[in-house]
């Protein structure tokens, strides 16, 4: 990806499913390396902010905003009562298999409200988390005109509209 190469772990998300592990944080280079890539591929959209959820995906979207100088919003999992009235919408997490709640703060409304948006996630696998920021971006009036992700996993098809760097497979045992 972007003239590195990483060797992927595999972790089992339900019986006879692996999915490989792309973990960035710590990765400065592959960090960076990506942000460059997906910067290039997202500068004709004329993007007004960048979104995404809590937490791997935050070196990224750190990264991404320093290449395009762009601000960033960075969906939360937990809601602190200095949120305000946050915005939240529900999402089901392939590597937790668990549900999770994200909450846009109430400051940070005013940052998407009427703006181009673009969603940016580490990797889009099932597209639940994709969903619920879409959700939280319809709710607070933004305008999503791109998703991005270092990789997408599964269906590639399901996928096609997504601006990523490559696609990993989901592995199965037969």
């Amino acid at each position: 990806m972007a003239g590195l190469k990483r060797d992927l772990r595999l972790f089992e998300v339900a019986p006879g499913v692996r999915i490989a592990i792309l973990n960035i944080l710590g990765d400065t280079e592959l960090t960076q390396a990506a942000a460059r890539a997906l910067a290039e591929r997202l500068a004709p959209l004329n993007l007004d902010v960048l979104v995404t959820a809590e937490a791997k995906s935050i070196p990224l979207i750190y990264a991404l905003a320093v290449e395009t100088r762009l601000p960033y919003v960075v969906l939360r999992k937990a809601y602190k009562p200095y949120m305000g009235d946050a915005l939240e919408a529900e999402t089901l997490s392939i590597t937790t298999g668990a549900s999770q709640t994200l909450y846009l703060d109430e400051k940070d409304r005013a940052l998407v409200v009427g703006k181009r948006v673009a969603l940016v996630d580490d990797v889009i696998s099932t597209g639940s988390t994709l969903q619920a920021m879409r959700l939280i971006m319809n709710k607070a009036g933004a305008n999503v005109v791109a998703q991005a992700a270092i990789f997408t996993e599964g269906d590639r098809a399901q996928w096609s509209d997504i601006i990523s760097l490559g696609h990993l497979p989901v592995f199965t045992s037969q």
